[in-house]
């Protein structure tokens, strides 16, 4: 794989850090990540070297606060990194787009659809994996101790424990106010595409539940939903990244 270094967009004062990967074919990949996590993860990278092997346009970068961008994580709220998306998005890509999102970058994903189509445009694909939508107000809000509450109040924030970082997860008040205004299980969801749901049924952090909610949601589009039954939250086994450029190759092949 072409080692490559970041390119930078300044998005009102934040220096974002992206990878953009030119390619000959259609459609481009868009790689929207999770919550706390990079453009330097397994998946991005195993999709950065699918679409170097076949020729085709791949963009990935850092919401504020995370990876090699500016800022500060604990201003971070949907909103602002749905804008961030969005900006980047536009100034990178060209032509039809498949968007890739994983747990938040899911509802991220959902969300710049949603502001797509309200511009006249729309992606030409959708995989969404352990998609978290609306998960501050669906599983972060309802597991809240007395004491996080109390932690929210009193500070802003509160921390969880993580299972994939030494470091603790850090919800802010803002992180979950800005979520109601964010929310897309509030109605019916037209993407206008196709749309893959790729989700581990022994996933601790977003529920397989969730995924069959989200899909009552998308009763226009064409819906498809892959149940991994061992599969965990981050989907990065080898077979789940060959599961993953399958589904991203068999899109193409639909649209």
């Amino acid at each position: 794989m072409t080692d490559q270094a970041p390119q930078f967009l300044d998005v009102k004062g934040t220096s974002i850090a992206l990878r953009h990967r030119k390619g000959d074919n259609a459609p481009g990949l868009v790689w929207l990540g999770g919550y706390c996590s990079d453009m330097l993860g397994g998946k991005a990278q195993h999709l950065d070297q699918w679409a170097e092997a076949h020729n085709h346009s791949m963009l990935r970068f850092d919401y504020s606060g995370h990876g090699e961008s500016g800022g500060e994580f604990k201003d971070g709220t949907i909103s602002l990194w749905l804008e961030q998306s969005l900006a980047t998005y536009r100034a990178f890509t060209t032509g039809p787009q498949i968007l890739i999102g994983s747990s938040m970058g899911g509802w991220i994903a959902l969300r710049i659809v949603q502001e797509l189509i309200k511009a006249g445009e729309k992606p030409a694909g959708l995989i969404l994996l352990a998609p978290a939508p609306d998960f501050t107000q669906a599983l972060v809000e309802p597991a809240l101790t007395e004491d996080q509450k109390n932690q929210l109040a009193t500070k802003g924030y509160m921390e969880e424990p993580s299972e994939y970082s030494p470091q603790p997860y850090i919800y802010t008040k803002n992180l979950i106010e800005d979520g109601r205004s964010n929310q897309v299980l509030n109605g019916i969801i037209e993407t206008g595409c196709p749309v893959h749901i790729l989700q581990g049924m022994e996933d601790p952090d977003v529920p397989y539940a969730h995924a069959l909610r989200l899909v009552e949601h998308l009763p226009v589009d064409n819906v498809t939903l892959t149940l991994i039954r061992d599969g965990d939250h981050r989907l990065s086994r080898p077979q789940d990244l060959d599961l993953l450029t399958r589904t991203v190759e068999a899109m193409i092949a639909q649209i």
